[in-house]
């Protein structure tokens, strides 16, 4: 039997003797949560939130698009990598990064899983691996507002949503907190392989631009555009291109 991994979103990934496919507790706790939000909100939102998608950045502001910082981040991707989200170049004739070991972040809106939240939560996660896929929490770091990614026990303690859009079109923008507060940060310390800084999100809690965390690092706002997966296949919970969250199967009894 060929069984898939996902791992990093719950408590606990228990086996089910009988067929040796099992079922992990914080993915059940969210697709639970989401199924529900998805049945209140049938007629109003035809597009589920739990089908998979890439991250555009793009500039609003037409004449920031071809000069200076905004021609360098216009039209770029978001990709996982070293527990944060940066930003990179785009491979024009495949939308995926042009860098070839960067992995994009792909992924989708799921309940977040904590009971002590009330009102529930829609998180995000992303893959950020391809093998096996293993899927992470997106969350704020809640002293430098970085956009970082981990398991539930990494994230658990910071900013977790409420993730969402803002309509029901495929190229929407992501918002947090109901509002785009994102912004591309240039970390010197951090270069690509050509010596230029490389950017990094963070999302600008307080509405200040980053008052005492920016620490003289170049800014710039920027909105985030979902751009959805093709070919999206259908997974054990069910679900397929209305709710797909590329999950296949999980045979591991390990907490992560």
């Amino acid at each position: 039997m060929v069984i898939g991994v996902i791992l990093g979103l719950g408590i606990s990934l228990p086996v089910a003797a009988a067929t040796g496919v099992g079922v992990v507790t914080g993915v059940a706790q969210g697709v639970s949560h989401q199924q529900k939000e998805n049945e209140k909100a049938a007629n109003a939102n035809p597009e589920s939130r739990t089908t998979k998608f890439y991250i555009d950045v793009v500039i609003e502001d037409e004449g920031s698009r071809s000069r200076g910082r905004g021609e360098v981040l216009h039209d770029s991707i978001v990709v996982v990598r070293d527990d944060k989200l940066w930003i990179e170049a785009k491979n024009r004739a495949t939308g995926q990064p042009r860098r070839e070991d960067s992995h994009p972040f792909t992924g989708f809106y799921l309940m977040y899983p904590d009971e002590n939240r009330s009102p529930a939560e829609r998180g995000l996660v992303t893959t950020i691996q391809k093998d096996p896929p293993m899927l992470n929490w997106i969350y704020v770091d809640n002293e430098t507002f970085e956009l970082k990614y981990s398991n539930r026990s990494g994230s658990i303690a910071h900013k977790v949503g409420p993730w969402d859009w803002t309509d029901e079109f495929e190229d929407s923008s992501i918002t947090l907190n109901e509002w785009e507060g994102f912004l591309a940060v240039e970390e010197d310390m951090y270069r690509d392989e050509n010596g230029n800084p490389r950017w990094a999100l963070y999302y600008d809690w307080n509405d200040d631009g980053l008052k005492g965390r920016k620490k003289g690092r170049r800014t710039m706002e920027i909105s985030l555009k979902r751009r959805l997966v093709e070919n999206q296949e259908k997974n054990i919970f069910g679900v397929e291109r209305n709710g797909n969250i590329g999950v296949t199967g999980f045979k591991t009894t390990r907490e992560i």
